[in-house]
């Protein structure tokens, strides 16, 4: 008995002695205007890592993270680093579609797979082998935006305010315009504006004028904000609608009261887990942070290391960045937090759209449509 023992312990310590670290680096706005993207993606990487970090050959995943304060040359230069200096097998990042261009690309020339956790341009992968995402696609979301509000909420004229300096904006108006006219809705105006803007009181009077059954604003939560809080003002009561691009407290915070009513589409809704995963990983959130209000970013960031996490166990055997970015892209029906996950050989998901309004200052759901 003893001698089996010894054994047993002897064939621990040596799986713990050759047990190795596996750098696996994040790139993500933590500081900056988009700061508010990229802390929510990585509290969920960080949880994810925290309760899942071993491999089953006893390596453990280290996650070394890139601050790029939303800056694409700061972007370039992190992915960089990660590879030549920190060796990564696999990257995380970025959070908006230009920056994870720039990532991309880098990426692609080093060989190394990338993981998008909530880019959703719908050119991002075009021609590209090394990289994959968790989220759906802008045209998706428009999509499906449009023809619910057309459909289920009867409203037949719209207008748009699009942010004409931004890849994201630009392709989910045009995504909606598309289907909405197709439904038989009409755009009645399309308004652009820039990112950084601040005074929209011109623009919110020309739609009083107008009179549209809702406005359709697929631009980031800072500017979202300010439209919400300036209409308010002027007693502009239209339903303000928009993308997954305002999906976070920081909206809620900046827009306060104005905000109560916005209608939005959104990827995760923590009071509907569709996982065995989801519901595990809010109560563990919920131990942590005292709530279980985990946002759909975070999801998206804990989905993104446990697409990778599942790819780099598949790979024990053959472990190089070639494996593991093919097991990526043969992810099917993978039980994520945020949900059932499949990725196809372009490396983009399938994945419902939650619906969600803002209510007394915080986000309810409403519905799902699912692909």
């Amino acid at each position: 008995m003893k001698k089996i023992f010894f054994s047993l312990t002897t064939l621990t310590l040596a799986g713990l002695l050759y047990a190795k670290e596996i750098n696996l680096g994040v790139v993500l706005p933590l500081t900056g205007p988009l700061a508010a993207y990229g802390q929510d993606v990585l509290n969920g990487i960080e949880l994810a890592n925290k309760l899942d970090s071993k491999l089953s050959n006893g390596d453990s995943i280290k996650i070394i993270t890139v601050d790029t304060k939303g800056d694409k040359l700061e972007t370039s230069n992190g992915v960089t680093r990660l590879i030549s200096q920190n060796k990564v097998l696999g990257l995380i990042g970025e959070a908006i579609t230009p920056n994870t261009i720039q990532a991309i690309s880098i990426a692609e020339e080093k060989q190394i797979p990338l993981i998008a956790p909530v880019a959703s341009g719908d050119r991002l992968l075009e021609k590209k082998k090394y990289a994959a995402r968790v989220c759906f696609q802008d045209s998706f979301q428009g999509e499906k935006f449009a023809i619910y509000v057309f459909e289920e909420l009867s409203l037949k004229n719209a207008a748009l305010i699009v942010d004409q300096s931004n890849v994201y904006s630009l392709g989910l108006a045009k995504a909606f315009e598309t289907a909405f006219q197709k439904s038989g809705g009409k755009i009645v105006k399309q308004i652009n504006i820039n990112s950084g803007d601040k005074d929209f009181r011109a623009i919110i009077s020309q739609l009083k004028n107008i009179k549209p059954d809702l406005v359709y604003m697929p631009i980031y939560h800072p500017e979202a904000a300010l439209i919400a809080r300036q209409a308010k003002q002027v007693g502009f009561n239209t339903l303000l609608t928009a993308g997954d691009g305002i999906n976070n407290k920081t909206f809620i915070e900046l827009g306060g009261e104005a905000v109560n009513g916005v209608i939005f589409t959104d990827s995760f809704d923590y009071n509907n887990p569709t996982t065995q995963r989801g519901k595990d990983f809010i109560k563990a959130y919920e131990k942590i942070k005292g709530s279980k209000e985990l946002p759909a970013f975070s999801a998206m960031g804990a989905d993104a290391y446990y697409v990778m996490f599942n790819a780099m166990n598949t790979c024990i055997n053959t472990f190089t960045s070639e494996c593991i970015n093919n097991a990526i892209h043969k992810t099917q029906n993978f039980e994520g937090v945020g949900g059932v996950i499949n990725i196809d050989e372009t490396g983009n998901a399938a994945r419902p759209v939650v619906i969600k309004e803002i209510q007394n200052l915080q986000q309810k759901y409403k519905t799902t449509l699912n692909p």
